[in-house]
């Protein structure tokens, strides 16, 4: 009888790690309710209309031919199930990617970077027919030295809603959303910029058109020259928060309690490494030269897309944390941390959901750990060794007698 048990416990092994696979899939998520100065009237299972976004930032994917053995059959195909599992469990209406799809897709011939898009494909599977908006990042087109026009727009020609300067608008059950290439706002002078501000300008105008008649003597505003850097380009008719929902790779640029810059992070060369930075030197203006060395996006550019779009609120990425920070004007901006364990050992994701009374729904997911993931592999192959062991030395004393 104890022969017999001890034959069926690598199967119980086995079954119990498939058992374990698809629990650790399934992410785990908390949830806070962000309203914009209204009172909140929402039902707990979320009414008929409600808008469920997921919103994934950094996938660092490195394409089928550089993938490596780990990435291929173990940290993608653990991306794949998480994937799964959360449309599943979380059933989104909508999947957004803040930028960094791939880990170096500046540097990728036109082949290799669709390469990267086919594995993107294969970890969607089924869910791909999902409504997808994917904006760029600074490793899928390259920091400010080596930005270049054409190359931004074949990468933005291969993803959904893009122009070719990397921005896009859309709207989903009269939400409206706008995402810019925040990697041109880091940088001095240059065509791709001035793509930028001209949909900044446009989208300024909808935003306008749409809320007419809501104010009331409010005065024309100033027409003069459309500049980053001349932040009195027009008077303010637009409440706070009235605009879309703003999507960036980089955050917006943040101040303290006492109007001076916070604390960012720098970026080292590992996606793993971080360094903190707040020295005056590494506070540029867009205007002035490059802003590569900052993780955010310069304060006159910041302070000129508020006063132009009036987000409803912002979601950023690229530092790979989760932030949730209250702007000055009140409005709120939501860092999705990245979802891949090449940048992080608890790689995550944001559910966001647009309900009634402009009330928005944000819960952080937390996917496993790749430590822990690969420390339940190594016990179970310890255990299952260990089991092989006595069950072929219990066959050989028996085998002696």
């Amino acid at each position: 009888m104890m022969f017999a048990w001890k034959s069926l416990f690598p199967l119980i092994l086995v079954i119990g790690f498939i058992i374990f696979e698809e629990r650790i899939s399934i992410p785990s998520c908390e949830e806070e309710i962000i309203s914009n100065g209204e009172d909140i009237v929402r039902d707990e299972e979320g009414g008929p209309d409600d808008v469920r976004v997921m919103m994934v930032a950094n996938l660092l994917l490195m394409g089928s031919d550089d993938a490596g053995y780990i990435n291929s059959y173990f940290r993608y195909s653990y991306m794949a199930k998480f994937f799964r599992k959360s449309f599943d469990r979380l059933k989104p209406d909508m999947l957004i990617v803040l930028g960094d799809v791939s880990a170096r897709g500046s540097k990728l011939t036109n082949n290799k970077w669709l390469s990267v898009l086919q594995q993107f494909q294969w970890m969607l599977g089924p869910f791909l027919s999902h409504p997808m908006h994917i904006i760029v990042g600074d490793r899928d087109i390259g920091e400010c030295s080596k930005l270049n026009a054409k190359f931004v727009s074949r990468i933005a020609s291969s993803l959904p809603g893009l122009d070719t300067a990397g921005c896009g608008a859309f709207e989903v059950s009269n939400i409206s959303f706008v995402s810019l290439n925040a990697v041109a706002m880091l940088c001095g002078n240059n065509d791709l910029r001035f793509s930028v501000e001209k949909v900044i300008e446009r989208e300024h105008l909808d935003v306008k058109f749409h809320s007419k008649g809501s104010a009331v003597g409010v005065s024309e505003p100033k027409m003069v020259e459309n500049k980053l850097t001349n932040l009195d380009w027009r008077e303010s008719t637009l409440s706070s928060r009235s605009g879309p929902v703003l999507l960036l790779h980089f955050p917006l640029h943040k101040t303290n309690n006492n109007g001076g810059a916070i604390n960012v992070v720098k970026r080292i060369h590992s996606t793993k490494s971080y360094g903190i930075s707040n020295s005056v030197e590494n506070r540029g203006f867009s205007g002035t030269g490059q802003y590569e060395l900052m993780q955010t996006i310069p304060p006159n550019a910041t302070e000129y897309i508020f006063q132009a779009l009036k987000p409803r609120i912002v979601f950023s990425a690229h530092t790979h944390e989760f932030c949730d920070y209250t702007h000055r004007d009140g409005t709120r901006e939501i860092t999705v941390p990245a979802m891949t364990w090449d940048a992080r050992d608890d790689p995550g994701f944001v559910i966001a959901t647009f309900g009634r009374n402009r009330a928005v729904t944000v819960s952080q997911c937390s996917l496993a750990r790749e430590s822990h993931v690969l420390t339940a592999y190594i016990s179970i192959l310890v255990l299952l060794i260990s089991t092989m062991v006595i069950v072929l030395k219990s066959q050989l004393t028996q085998s002696a007698i």
